[in-house]
């Protein structure tokens, strides 16, 4: 646990790399462009509703209706969408990362298979909705504190974020499916709360996702490091 505000340094130190700030660049604009269109359908959803119904100013009304719903929507549904967009290019980060810090590595990291992929996403998104219905389940009878909802939710985040920022970097080399993840319990959630917390900040939160994975890819690289000296002695 003690390695993630180092892990962090060493990514936010990078941000200005040319690979991170293109990464950085395609993250955002495909981010608010989702956004964007979940927010002009929603809009003609709502405006074809308040005029079947008789509404003089149904445009107006759904509109204002969909631009609010679309904020507050983007708040609470941020980090799944900037972490999903993400992971598309995660590879991307990662390898920034090793070609700066972890060359030797390069040669060793393996591409997953359609299968292999396929299956980590479903599992991811199985994560997701069920450790968000269990948030929820917590989160109702506390409705009544003033942040009680909001700390079920971020610990529930930094858990996902925290697993998923560190199989981005994780598959790529270890050696089958089965083999032991190297961050502890504490360190991922550790490293996801800090993560979750970041993208409840405005404008940093287009940051977070990219800071979360390039610090994952020096924790992971750390422990894979420190086994290897670990099994030399040994041996």
């Amino acid at each position: 646990m003690t390695q993630v505000p180092a892990a962090m340094s060493r990514a936010i130190a990078q941000l200005g790399d040319p690979k991170i700030v293109k990464l950085l660049v395609r993250t955002v604009v495909i981010t608010l462009v989702i956004f964007a269109l979940l927010g002009a359908g929603l809009w003609f959803g709502l405006y074809k509703a308040l005029e079947s119904q008789g509404f003089a100013l149904g445009a107006e009304i759904g509109g204002l209706i969909a631009i609010l719903l679309t904020i507050v929507g983007g708040w609470v549904l941020f980090r799944m969408v900037a972490l999903a967009v993400l992971q598309f290019f995660a590879d991307e980060v990662v390898q920034a990362v090793e070609e700066k810090h972890y060359r030797a590595s390069l040669g060793q990291a393996r591409k997953l298979g359609w299968r292999e992929e396929l299956g980590q996403t479903l599992r991811s998104i199985g994560r997701v909705i069920a450790v968000n219905a269990l948030a929820l389940l917590v989160a109702v009878p506390l409705l009544l504190t003033a942040i009680g909802p909001a700390v079920v939710f971020w610990a529930a985040n930094a858990w996902l974020l925290g697993r998923e920022l560190q199989d981005m970097v994780w598959l790529r080399h270890s050696l089958s499916p089965d083999e032991a993840p190297p961050l502890g319990k504490l360190e991922r959630f550790f490293l996801g709360g800090i993560i979750a917390a970041l993208m409840a900040i405005p404008l940093v939160n287009f940051l977070a996702p990219i800071i979360g994975a390039a610090s994952a890819a020096h924790l992971v690289h750390g422990h894979l490091g420190r086994r290897k000296i670990g099994a030399h002695h040994a041996a």
